[in-house]
């Protein structure tokens, strides 16, 4: 049955907020995307298009980014977990698989350890596990200080530099503006906020010996907000991880190689029990 309800930006009242979302495609077990700081849900526009023929996928922007607006709340990993699970109830998701970068993955590896039974697989895409050592901590409260005086634009155009290879950032000049845009549509507030829910998060690193569902990890091999040898150590705490690396991309691997991050995520996908993924009409719909 199709349901009418779905499309892109869609809108749904989460207690003090509305989140926005995008809901496309068919499939029992949705897929449920969640975006890097300070992104927002269009980042995965590329995955949503590859995908859309053969599973349900839900693209969020999270609260205070994008079009979610929140300009009061104070921000913070578990309030977005929190967010997560209504999120799924309102929608009646009994189960979900999650896909999140950086900080979406923060998110994901947080609601897997607090609501283990909501979720079926894990992909954890240029993110990691550990808290803020006590300098990096120091280090966000100081330029929270500085947009203050200041206002954002050195940390923002930092911040963009700092996320693609350097092959990318200097000749997918494109790109680097498309994002560039996202992230300066922020408000300082947010920006702040953000910083602020990064700076207090917790380790999830103990847990992921816990983790019992099917995980991919993936990680830009240049990378350098979350290292390689992040993922290398989740990949070695979690069973049934499989870690696979994208040559030629930083931080944003799903966009700076948007073609071998989707394979490795469509052959991940086929290997899920759960999806009844059905090789058909090349690999193109679900049974």
């Amino acid at each position: 049955m199709i349901d009418n309800n779905k499309g892109f930006n869609l809108r749904i009242t989460l207690n003090d907020f509305e989140l926005s979302y995008d809901d496309i495609g068919e499939g029992m077990v949705p897929i449920i995307f969640l975006h890097g700081y300070p992104f927002d849900k269009n980042m995965w526009q590329g995955q949503l298009d590859f995908l859309k023929e053969s599973f349900r996928l839900i693209a969020c922007d999270i609260r205070g980014f994008g079009q979610s607006k929140d300009e009061v709340s104070p921000l913070s990993i578990d309030k977005f977990a929190n967010d997560l699970l209504l999120f799924m109830d309102k929608l009646s998701i009994e189960k979900a698989i999650i896909c999140g970068l950086s900080m979406g993955g923060f998110i994901a590896l947080n609601a897997i350890k607090r609501f283990p039974d909501r979720f079926v697989s894990l992909v954890l895409c240029d993110t990691q596990c550990i808290a803020d050592s006590s300098e990096v901590k120091a280090k966000r409260y100081q330029i929270i200080k500085e947009i203050d005086i200041d206002g954002a634009e050195k940390f923002n155009e930092g911040f963009i530099k700092s996320v693609f290879c350097k092959d990318s950032f200097e000749n997918k000049t494109e790109l680097v503006d498309q994002l560039r845009n996202v992230v300066f549509a922020n408000s300082e507030h947010i920006i702040k906020q953000g910083l602020v829910a990064l700076a207090e998060r917790f380790e999830t690193c103990s847990s992921l010996n816990e983790i019992s569902i099917p995980t991919l990890i993936i990680c830009g091999r240049e990378d350098e907000v979350t290292p390689l040898a992040q993922s290398e150590m989740m990949n070695a705490s979690i069973d049934l991880a499989k870690l696979r690396v994208i040559e030629n991309a930083g931080h944003v691997s799903n966009l700076e190689q948007p073609e071998i991050f989707n394979k490795h995520l469509l052959n991940f996908l086929k290997t899920l029990t759960c999806l009844n993924f059905d090789k058909v009409n090349g690999d193109k719909r679900m049974a």
